[in-house]
């Protein structure tokens, strides 16, 4: 039987961090296990390619959501990344920490973001932004700023500028409010996984082990106390110290249920025997949840005209060569945080410019030349769960996200398609567009069309979090310090502790956490919290 000091299951935006931070001084051997392969698949390294990747079944876990009775019965594809880096290994790299009262909403003690902008910047090296107060150089991550050179691109940046929307340089700055160019984490055109960053650099570390193809089937928790990992076909895997959980938001919550620690009655019905009961696995499950204004498009500056096959190849060959080209880039470059009405108190709805008409990269899918303005609520108030429906750990468990149970992110995500067609009709973007695909003028006709549509055309953002809340309160999964409540020698380290959503993409955030939690495993003091107006270079 084999023995670690520390095993972190996933090797996702959370597990690649932890893994290096763990392993980094030599004294402890850890084991990383990831349930997918490697992640040197040609879709994956190829920014543009983030459209096929995202949907490529073989990297994918392929979740579908349980049928929404706020979207009329509608299922919903989750993918989740199934590879070395997760789903960094796959999403639209877009980099983004969040608002700051994202972090002190929490209430957490070492969770504001006072303390926790210290591992954001632990984590990044932004060569571009050398000299700023709000951006470190010479992390593992990098994180470079779009180019914006698209003229659709710039000309939606110019309708929000004449709509009123102020400018804003740097949505990872001193305010998030306002539009330009979003972050990316490419480097020199290629994509920039937390697999790339902080694992493949640190691979040859002796007393690191990264198993990949390997499926975890329980933890084993003994007289209260976490002890070992079975996997597919019987394996038995020891930790001397802990188990770390970074399976992600789906994952984490599966393996606790696996394991015995849930809801005594849902693991009952589920054929598990209740070993710790903690009513709070699986639930609090948030996720951003948007929709696309369509419109068609007079100028070719398209990913249409992109994907013609001969223009296609060649972008394709340049970025594999030497990372240059259109597609060592991601076509999500221009957007926005906007408040959606007067005394809102800040930013509650991200807006996203597409020049082209789906995200998947394909002419097939663009159809014809146009583009999208992608528009989300940032803050959601909709709460779903997520239940084993059996002991088979090979099986999908039932994800119910809940979407639109309440009843105001609907009404957000009106009035934020409503904002979007505003921006759309602005001469400074009008003037490239055909005319709206969708919705159409019926359905932009009154506030009840507009809701029917988007009950029946909204879709996930891909960002869902919170199944292993993270509180002070005895209902919280895990406490301030990522312990699981009732079983020692056992964490949980991703996206799923966020006890709410953050206003952002969860890529970052989720690296930050595991930045964090190497601190709280390790018996490290946390770096000096990072006030307004201090130095905040963390060298």
């Amino acid at each position: 039987m084999e023995r670690f000091d520390y095993i972190v299951v996933g090797a996702g935006s959370a597990g690649c961090v932890l893994a290096n931070r763990l392993s980094a001084d030599g004294r402890h051997r850890v084991l990383l296990i990831e349930a997918g392969g490697g992640d040197r698949h040609p879709v994956v390294s190829i920014p543009l390619l983030a459209g096929v990747a995202y949907f490529h079944r073989p990297l994918n876990w392929n979740y579908v959501t349980a049928p929404q009775p706020g979207l009329g019965g509608r299922s919903l594809g989750w993918p989740r990344g199934r590879l070395l880096g997760g789903t960094s290994s796959i999403n639209g790299m877009m980099y983004m920490r969040g608002h700051a009262s994202d972090y002190d909403r929490w209430g957490l003690p070492g969770w504001s973001w006072a303390e926790v902008l210290p591992y954001f910047l632990r984590s990044e090296d932004a060569p571009g932004r050398a000299g700023s107060p709000f951006h470190a150089q010479g992390g593992p991550l990098r994180v470079t700023r779009a180019q914006g050179a698209n003229p659709l691109t710039r000309a939606f940046l110019d309708a929000c500028a004449a709509e009123g929307l102020v400018a804003n340089d740097d949505f990872n700055g001193a305010d998030q409010e306002g539009y330009g160019l979003n972050d990316f984490t490419i480097r020199d055109g290629r994509r920039e996984s937390s697999a790339t960053a902080f694992l493949r650099p640190v691979q040859g570390r002796p007393n690191l082990t990264v198993r990949t193809g390997a499926q975890v089937c329980r933890v084993v928790i003994e007289a209260g106390r976490a002890t070992a990992l079975e996997l597919a076909g019987g394996a038995r895997l020891e930790a001397a110290r802990e188990i770390v959980l970074c399976a992600g938001t789906i994952g984490s919550a599966q393996l606790l249920q696996l394991s015995g620690v849930g809801d005594p009655e849902g693991l009952r019905a589920a054929g598990v025997a209740p070993l710790v009961a903690a009513p709070g696995v699986g639930r609090n499950l948030q996720d951003h949840f948007g929709a696309f204004l369509a419109l068609a498009s007079r100028s070719p500056a398209t990913l249409y005209r992109q994907f013609r096959p001969d223009r296609a190849a060649l972008a394709l060959l340049r970025a594999w060569a030497n990372g240059t080209g259109p597609a060592a880039s991601v076509p999500l470059e221009g957007g926005a945080f906007v408040r959606s009405r007067q005394g809102v108190d800040q930013a509650d709805l991200k807006l996203t410019f597409v020049p082209g008409l789906s995200l998947e990269a394909s002419r097939r899918a663009q159809r014809r030349h146009g583009f999208l303005i992608s528009v989300y609520p940032l803050r959601p108030e909709s709460r779903g769960s997520l239940q084993i429906a059996g002991p088979d750990p090979a099986a999908a468990p039932r994800i119910d996200p809940g979407y639109f149970s309440a009843a105001g992110d609907l009404a957000l995500l009106r009035d934020g398609m409503r904002l979007a067609a505003r921006i759309a009709a602005n001469p400074a973007l009008a003037r490239h567009a055909e005319g709206p695909l969708a919705p159409g003028p019926e359905a932009l006709g009154s506030d009840a069309a507009l809701e029917d549509w988007l009950r029946g055309h909204a879709n996930t953002v891909f960002h869902p979090v919170g199944t292993c809340r993270m509180g002070t309160d005895t209902g919280a999964v895990v406490d301030p310090a990522l312990r699981v409540r009732g079983v020692e020698g056992l964490r949980v380290a991703d996206a799923s502790v966020m006890p709410r959503i953050v206003s952002a993409n969860t890529s970052a955030p989720t690296m930050m956490i595991a930045e964090k939690a190497a601190d709280l495993i390790l018996g490290r003091p946390a770096p000096a919290p990072l006030r307004p107006g201090a130095n905040l270079s963390p060298r």
